[in-house]
């Protein structure tokens, strides 16, 4: 049972409305909870945005859709969830602060609808974390979509008045240790063994007793290997030498891996068959398998046969499989890993619209990006955006979806290229682009510089509420600088002491 809000005040409680925020405070905590008190004191847009928080609902157990928000024991308001997660991203800061924020800041505490001295009310961190996850990426989206409108109706902007949007992409991190096919092998070995000992031990079965001890002649192995990897002799016969014992050590490795997933198999066959285990409750172990069985493959082939792996079948963390090997050119930063994310800036400084790109670039999601950009916003009529967005397709869709696309050419110009380039149009969109870079840098100091959650449901959305937070935290801003502007018009010209 929830419910978005609870609509009668306790004693001693603050009505969100009359909260009172340090309008001298350059701090991003004021800012966010200025723009989540706008979204709580305008009706209309209130009632919208609390109409899609009713749909933040945790699954029914055995997956039979969402719980009921009339009956259960009580959860948390989604309200609070809502500010809570715009907090965690806002702010950057993982759960830990999250909690303490929660319980010790008077402001917050405020804004989550508890009273100063009698409110005894503490939040627990699985709580907090729990709740928080229970967002969806369309759910944010659509968040996304009232908060943007929002904004530009506190600009004073008019719904069909054109919008003027840049586009770009940059890389989020996914956090994972930098792969090697030595390291990775380590890291599905390692798991198999201690889901195989964790689910024996929980049957009182006595066949991986000696998992530690397995694991520690593993380890030595993997070692050996490293340390005869960093030598770095210019003797040809040393070098000679040393490159047989490294196939040794990888042979030995290898044989040892080998050995292990065989008794995971076994372990895995008796599990199920004599202890009725399901396939379900063996569905991590058969993962690790899995990743055990490419990387022991993949370093037969590279070392021992002298094959080079395509890129296409490596992966690059058995954790967080969906990461990338992404190198995009940068001075200082020859590879990153993560995913690219496309996002979609207007000129009032809201991010309209992102992509996660998952096994895509940039000039494959050109024309995806601002379809879906103007079936959100239909007045975002001009875009402009850096050379890796450009084909020839690319130039000829957005010219009929757009009425100003702003698309460098790569390679040598034509003459009609030259002259297209050289508009004054053209010139002055192309000059403003850049700014987007300051709407990426903003979202990766608060927040989206590396994804902490797990898994591709939970990048995605990490990466929806990064800019749901990032938006409200500029409506906050926007609003306090309006707010500003009023209270020096009011107090006059500034005049200096006779």
């Amino acid at each position: 049972m929830r419910t978005v809000i609870q609509p009668q005040l306790k004693f001693g409680e603050t009505d969100i409305a009359a909260i009172v925020i340090d309008p001298k405070s350059r701090d991003d905590i004021p800012q966010l909870l200025r723009g989540l008190q706008y979204i709580y004191t305008e009706v209309s847009l209130r009632q919208r945005i609390f109409a899609i928080l009713e749909e933040v609902m945790p699954e029914r157990a055995g997956g039979k859709g969402k719980a009921s928000n009339k009956t259960g024991r009580p959860g948390m308001e989604q309200w609070k969830i809502l500010v809570l997660g715009v907090l965690r991203l806002g702010l950057d800061v993982d759960y830990d602060r999250i909690q303490e924020l929660a319980n010790q800041h008077k402001t917050i505490r405020q804004m989550l609808g508890h009273s100063d001295w009698l409110d005894e009310h503490r939040y627990e961190l699985p709580t907090i974390r729990d709740n928080v996850s229970l967002f969806t990426p369309e759910i944010l989206d659509r968040i996304n979509q009232e908060v943007v409108h929002a904004g530009h109706q506190a600009l004073k902007k008019t719904p069909k008045e054109s919008l003027k949007t840049r586009a770009d992409s940059f890389v989020v991190k996914t956090h994972v240790h930098f792969p090697t096919d030595t390291n990775l092998l380590w890291d599905a070995i390692r798991k198999t063994v201690h889901t195989c000992a964790a689910l024996c031990d929980a049957l009182n079965l006595t066949e991986w007793r000696q998992s530690a001890y397995h694991l520690r002649c593993f380890k030595k192995s993997y070692r050996l290997i490293q340390k005869l990897k960093h030598s770095t002799s210019q003797d040809e016969a040393k070098r000679q030498a040393k490159q047989e014992q490294i196939e040794a050590a990888y042979q030995t490795y290898l044989d040892q891996a080998q050995v292990y997933v065989q008794r995971a198999y076994a372990t895995r066959q008796r599990l199920n068959q004599a202890h009725g285990i399901s396939a379900a409750m063996l569905a991590d172990l058969d993962a690790y398998l899995a990743h055990a069985e490419r990387q022991i493959d993949q370093i037969r082939r590279r070392v021992l046969q002298g094959e080079t792996i395509p890129h296409a079948e490596k992966v690059f963390s058995i954790f967080q499989p969906h990461t990338e090997w992404i190198s995009k050119g940068k001075a200082g930063v020859p590879v990153e890993l993560g995913l690219r994310v496309a996002i979609v800036e207007d000129q009032h400084r809201f991010i309209l619209h992102h992509q996660v790109m998952a096994k895509t670039t940039d000039d494959q999601i050109a024309v995806t990006l601002v379809e879906q950009t103007q079936t959100r916003f239909p007045a975002a009529k001009a875009m402009s955006f850096d050379k890796g967005f450009h084909s020839p397709r690319n130039q000829a869709e957005l010219k009929q979806r757009l009425d100003n696309v702003i698309l460098p050419k790569k390679g040598r110009l034509s003459e009609a290229d030259k002259a297209r380039e050289s508009a004054p149009e053209f010139v002055r969109l192309r000059r403003q682009h850049s700014a987007v870079e300051s709407a990426i840098n903003a979202l990766g100091v608060h927040g989206l510089n590396k994804c902490p959650d797990h898994g591709m449901d939970g990048f995605k959305r990490y990466v929806a509420l990064a800019i749901v937070a990032r938006n409200i935290q500029r409506l906050g801003a926007m609003l306090r600088e309006q707010e500003q502007q009023e209270a020096a018009r009011r107090r006059g010209p500034y005049k200096k002491a006779a």
